[in-house]
C-alpha cells in the first residue's frame, strides 16, 4: 500500500513540474523549432547567439545557413523557413517587386557598411586608367555600390534614384573605368581579377578581409540595416515575437560588439 502510495506521489509531482515547465512557456520538445535562414559569416554567428538566448526563454531556434541572396527568401515563401535574417530593406523590397513575395518586417538586425577593396592597388589614386571596377549584379547592391563611387568621385551618376542607378547610368568615370557585375558572393574570389571590388561585409568578413583597411567605406549611418522577415501574417506568432526581443537582447548587442569591434554594427 505505502508503496502504491509513492508511485502516486512521484507521478503527481512530475506532472506538476510538466505543467509548470509548459506554463512558463518552455518549448516541449515534440513541438518543431523556429527555422531561421541566414546567408554563411556574421549573419550565422548572431543567429546562433541568438538561438542559444532563445531556448532559454523557452523558444528553440534552428538555424539554417545559405550561401547567396535568393534562397533564403524563396526558402521563406515555400514555407522551408519560418523567419530569415540577411538583407537590408531595400533588398527586400525589390524582391517582392520582382518575386511577388508577400513578407512582413518584424525588427531590425544589423547594419554592414560595404566597403571597396583592392589586391592590386593601394589607394584610389593609383587606380591606372581603364581599371576594372567590380560590383554586386544584383539591383539593390549593385546601385549601392555605384553611389559609394560617386561619392568618392570615380565616377558620376545620371540624376535618377539611388535606388533605382545602374551601371547604364553612369555619366563620366575618372579614368575611363569598366564596371562589371558579379554575383555578390563571388566578388571576394574575384580580387585578384579586377582592380577595385565592391564587397558586402558580410563575405568580406568570410574571406578574412578587414572592413576598416578597405579604401572606401560607407558610413555606419547608412539606410541599409538588416531585417528579419517572416511570411505576410504571421507577425504576431510568439515565437516570432520571441526571437526579435532575443535579437534585441544587451547579450546578443554585447556579442556584436565584442565580436566585430566595428566592423557591422547593430541597428536597434
Amino acid at each position: 500500500m505505502m508503496k502504491q502510495m509513492a508511485s502516486v506521489m512521484l507521478f503527481s509531482v512530475g506532472l506538476l513540474l510538466t505543467v509548470a515547465l509548459t506554463s512558463n512557456g518552455c518549448t516541449k520538445e515534440t513541438e518543431k523549432p523556429l527555422r531561421v535562414g541566414v546567408t554563411s559569416g556574421p549573419h550565422a554567428q548572431i543567429m546562433e547567439v541568438v538561438a542559444a538566448e532563445a531556448l532559454k526563454r523557452g523558444v528553440r531556434v534552428k538555424v539554417v545557413e545559405f550561401s547567396d541572396y535568393v534562397q533564403p527568401n524563396a526558402a521563406l515563401a515555400d514555407g522551408s523557413l519560418d523567419a530569415n535574417s540577411f538583407q537590408h530593406l531595400p533588398y527586400l523590397e525589390q524582391q517582392q517587386k520582382d518575386r511577388g513575395y508577400r513578407f512582413d518586417v518584424v525588427g531590425t538586425t544589423v547594419t554592414f557598411p560595404i566597403a571597396a577593396y583592392s589586391s592590386r592597388h593601394s589607394s584610389l589614386d593609383a587606380l591606372p586608367k581603364g581599371a576594372v571596377l567590380a560590383i554586386p549584379n544584383d539591383p539593390t547592391n549593385g546601385a549601392r555600390a555605384l553611389k559609394l563611387l560617386e561619392d568618392a568621385e570615380l565616377l558620376r551618376l545620371r540624376k535618377v534614384q539611388d535606388a533605382n542607378v545602374t551601371p547604364l547610368d553612369v555619366e563620366w568615370t575618372r579614368g575611363e573605368y569598366q564596371l562589371r557585375e558579379l554575383d555578390a558572393a563571388q566578388l571576394a574570389r574575384a580580387l585578384g581579377d579586377v582592380d577595385l571590388a565592391i564587397i558586402n561585409t558580410n563575405y568580406a568578413l568570410e574571406a578574412g578581409l578587414d572592413p576598416f583597411k578597405g579604401l572606401l567605406r560607407e558610413s555606419p549611418r547608412s539606410p541599409y540595416a538588416n531585417i528579419i522577415a517572416v511570411r505576410a501574417g504571421e507577425a504576431g506568432r510568439p515565437d516570432v515575437k520571441v526571437l526579435v526581443e532575443t535579437y534585441h537582447s544587451p547579450e546578443v548587442r554585447a556579442f556584436i560588439e565584442r565580436t566585430f569591434k566595428g566592423a557591422l554594427v547593430a541597428s536597434w
